[in-house]
């Protein structure tokens, strides 16, 4: 069994995320504009699913490995984000 974690956005990921995903969490955290007000960033949660990891950020999107092991983004759109 794999435990998830949790990190905020901008920070290096923890030791448990797969390197395989550390270049498209960077390039979502560099996306999401700066707060002027101070707002606290969003948040990722790494969890697992047969075996895959998923990190989903507080905003609905997700990174995750595909069959060949390549990273893949995406948008959650049950969020209410990015819907048709």
């Amino acid at each position: 069994m794999q435990l998830g974690t949790r990190w905020t956005s901008g920070d290096e990921p923890p030791r448990a995320v797969p390197e395989a995903l550390h270049p498209s969490i960077r390039d979502v955290d560099e996306a999401i504009p700066g707060d002027d007000l101070g707002q606290p960033r969003p948040r990722w949660t790494l969890t697992w699913l047969e075996g895959r990891p998923i990190a989903e950020l507080d905003t609905g999107v997700i990174v995750t490995l595909d069959a060949e092991g390549e990273a893949v983004v995406r948008h959650d759109d049950e969020t209410g984000f990015g819907g048709h």
